[in-house]
């Protein structure tokens, strides 16, 4: 028809419609455009934005269907899935609501799931509380919008339930068809089982989801997105461990398409990512670019100056680091605050606790806030500048003064102290008290006792340090403590006495009778002497013999002791040459003497003794040629090795 016609209208939107069924949208947008005077936006508007938003041209496809005469259902459909797309997320809701609302056909589940994904983004990136639609969650895919829309809110536990009943749904509903497989199955559940491993992430599970994050990657799912985002949460596990597994994750966030497929938050935290990354791989100069490239999109994003001053950090330049922190605080003042702090924890880290709390101080929006004065006045106590820390407790108390002078402007009655600016006052007293500065704090119990003249504990304070400065005026005020009767509590001392927690119980006493009792009363005060048991004695003890004066002491520091006997019988072992005997072996012949006594012979005696001569016990004696043995083993023990006594 066309080599007849070239210009025929029917003919050449058929040939468009080919196109795009076959998935040749640049051929079919190329057709389009060469026939622009034919194809006009009337007829073939459609069709031609369809095809700038599958070639993500997605601006050129909004202007092409708001150039187009008249807004058909289907520019309208299309219409919503581009302002999706470009995350203009009220305007999408409106024009989803309007389709729902002037529209009746097959497509309605299609739209309330759209209708629904709106609501999970604008809760999960726009923080916005989303509104009840009154949707029945009767699919598994409104089932997962709205477990992301509670994850949007911080509800994990009920987004999880959510999550599970959404994978029911989906089982139950690929159950029907009987060629779908059960890998098919897992496919389609894979980006379920990424959002409930997500959520085991947030609630600080991270071993059950990072399996859960490798069992989907081993699926290999065709989704470029899905797989992109896995990757990234498996590295912000990882953060600076098992780096080699981060460095293969991360060619995932680099595949095709995947732009296309996330929103630009997501899209900015992966690449947040990969600069923190490099940085903990020691890819200095990968981090600057990729952290630079970050500044130049976002210049009042915290994130790209902090990493750039946590690699200089990493270098060992403070001063750099500081100096870059402070320019992006002058440039961007309502970030100061948080870059502020980050300067501050630099300057303690290098020492400099006072230049860290002067940064500390000219952050004029938390000045007066508790937690700052306490850290100000912990880090002045640390160098020992008491008068620092006074000033830092009058200055809080002066702006709650003054911020209750503006609440309360034109109103002349009393006016009580929040439940702040009091403990404030109270601490500002204690810390004065215990470094000696009993005036000062005298001035602040007052204020303190003047707003709860009923309150004892602030009033003994106060007596406490009048009676150091004025006595007088302690006796005064120590007339309105209360009396003893008054203080005195209902306590049962016996239940306090066995309490668990009791350090000291009161033993019971046992029954006495007769006269046991009447000495126990007349000995009310006296106390029992315990009776000392008598020590052990050794079985061997003799009381006739007097006990060695030195015997607790060890055997090398007695008196006595004369060194370790080693080799009893190396002077009878025989010398010289094999078979050879010694001079002293006709000695031991016990043949040659006179008698053979019942006793052992003394070892080294020339002649034998008889039975009933003094024996001296074998123990006692020292053998014969003794100290020349000795004599001769020091003599080898000087040509031999190191080792000795």
């Amino acid at each position: 028809v066309l080599q007849i016609s070239k210009d025929d209208v029917t003919a050449l939107q058929c040939k468009v419609v080919c196109l795009i069924q076959n998935g040749n949208f640049k051929e079919a947008l190329g057709v389009i455009n060469t026939h622009t005077k034919v194809l006009t936006s009337d007829i073939i508007a459609f069709e031609k934005a369809y095809c700038e938003y599958r070639l993500n041209r997605i601006e050129n496809a909004l202007k092409t269907i708001q150039s187009a005469s008249q807004q058909t259902d289907k520019l309208k459909e299309l219409y919503g899935q581009v302002l999706y797309r470009l995350e203009r997320y009220d305007d999408c809701l409106a024009a989803y609501r309007d389709l729902i609302r002037n529209s009746q056909d097959e497509y309605e589940e299609e739209r309330k799931t759209n209708l629904s994904a709106v609501v999970a983004a604008q809760s999960t990136w726009e923080k916005v509380m989303p509104e009840d639609l009154g949707l029945r969650e009767a699919t598994y895919e409104l089932c997962y919008n709205s477990a992301c829309a509670l994850i949007g809110q911080g509800k994990l536990n009920e987004a999880m339930k959510k999550l599970q009943k959404a994978e029911e749904l989906c089982r139950q509903s690929l159950s029907e068809d009987s060629d779908v497989t059960e890998e098919d199955v897992e496919a389609e559940l894979a980006i379920i089982h990424g959002q409930m491993a997500y959520i085991m992430q947030l609630q600080g599970r991270t071993e059950d989801a990072l399996q859960l994050y490798n069992q989907i990657i081993k699926l290999k799912p065709t989704d470029v997105g899905l797989l992109a985002v896995i990757a990234n949460n498996i590295i912000t596990i990882n953060k600076d461990q098992n780096v080699f597994d981060s460095k293969k994750k991360v060619k995932l966030t680099n595949a095709e398409g995947v732009e296309h497929k996330l929103s630009k938050k997501q899209l900015q935290a992966i690449e947040f990512n990969k600069a923190l990354l490099a940085m903990y791989t020691n890819q200095a100069d990968q981090c600057r670019k990729l952290s630079a490239s970050l500044q130049s999109q976002s210049p009042e994003h915290l994130l790209p100056v902090l990493i750039q001053a946590a690699q200089l950090c990493r270098e060992k330049q403070h001063a750099k680091a500081v100096g870059l922190l402070q320019d992006f605080a002058d440039q961007h003042p309502a970030n100061a605050a948080e870059i502020k702090l980050t300067m501050a924890q630099l300057k303690i880290a290098q020492g400099s606790v006072t230049k860290a709390c002067m940064i500390l101080r000219s952050i004029e929006e938390l000045q007066h806030k508790p937690g700052m004065v306490s850290a100000l006045v912990t880090m002045y106590s640390h160098e020992e500048d008491i008068d620092s820390a006074i000033e830092v407790f009058t200055q809080a108390i002066q702006w709650y003064q003054q911020f209750q002078a503006r609440t309360n402007y034109g109103c002349c009655v009393f006016q009580p102290k929040s439940p702040v600016h009091l403990s404030l006052i109270r601490e500002a007293a204690n810390f004065k008290l215990k470094h000696g500065r009993k005036k000062e704090a005298i001035s602040d119990l007052e204020e303190l006792w003047k707003q709860n003249p009923k309150d004892v504990h602030t009033l003994a304070q106060l007596i406490s340090a009048y009676s150091l400065v004025d006595p007088e005026k302690a006796k005064v005020l120590s007339k309105h403590l209360p009396s003893s009767d008054t203080m005195s509590l209902k306590v049962d001392v016996d239940a306090l006495e066995n309490s668990h927690g009791a350090t000291y119980v009161r033993k019971k006493a046992g029954k006495l009778t007769g006269d046991n009792q009447q000495k126990e009363q007349g000995q009310g005060d006296v106390k029992k002497k315990k009776k000392k048991k008598k020590g052990k004695l050794p079985k061997n003890y003799d009381p006739k013999v007097t006990p060695d004066p030195e015997r607790w002491l060890p055997m090398r520091e007695r008196s006595y002791y004369r060194g370790r006997k080693k080799g009893k019988k190396k002077d009878q072992v025989g010398k010289g040459t094999q078979g050879s005997t010694t001079a002293g072996s006709s000695e031991l012949d016990a043949s040659r003497t006179a008698s053979s006594p019942p006793t052992s012979p003394r070892p080294g005696s020339a002649a034998a003794v008889s039975a009933t001569s003094n024996v001296i016990p074998p123990r006692h004696q020292k053998p014969a040629g003794a100290p020349a043995t000795k004599k001769k083993q020091q003599q080898k023990k000087k040509k031999g090795a190191k080792g000795g006594w």
